[in-house]
């Protein structure tokens, strides 16, 4: 095949972006200008663009629909719950009831710090839950030795 010497001027950004390139591929700088022309040119590049965005967009409904499947799980469980508490709380007595409305007040606090703790902890419940159930004996021997660390950094400083 034979080719052809073009004198080009580009931008300086793009010529360093294109020695960049040039050198972490290990290809010449031609190589790279000649395969982006022929994408350019070729009649096909648009259905491969097409065809990328498309596969992008299917990967991000799929995301969509497990985070909504997850919501109305979440929703679900939710609802099962507070039916199922209602269902086995007995009233109150009319004498109890600003007993009963301070105590849920500081409980509804409490509650809010504590979630407000485990978020800021970046965990999930679920997780934490899970590991209780079956602790991975690799991480316990992780968290001991952690301990130990802590423990005799607070030795020192004592």
């Amino acid at each position: 095949m034979t080719q052809y010497r073009l004198n080009l001027f580009i931008q300086h950004e793009h010529a360093k972006r294109l020695d960049e390139l040039a050198a972490k591929k290990g290809v010449s700088k031609s190589s790279i200008v000649a395969a982006a022309l022929a994408s350019w040119l070729s009649p096909d590049a648009g259905d491969q663009r097409e065809a990328a965005i498309a596969k992008r967009l299917d990967r991000l409904s799929r995301q969509a629909e497990r985070l909504e499947r997850d919501q109305n799980i979440q929703i679900e469980t939710l609802a099962l719950f507070v039916r199922y508490f209602l269902t086995v709380s007995t009233p109150v007595p009319e004498a109890h009831q600003d007993a009963a409305r301070a105590q849920g007040k500081a409980r509804f606090e409490q509650f809010v710090e504590q979630l407000g703790r485990h978020l800021l902890r970046g965990r999930s419940l679920v997780r934490d839950v899970v590991e209780e159930l079956h602790p991975d004996p690799m991480r316990m021997d992780d968290a001991a030795a952690l301990a130990e660390a802590h423990e005799r950094t607070a030795e020192r400083a004592s």
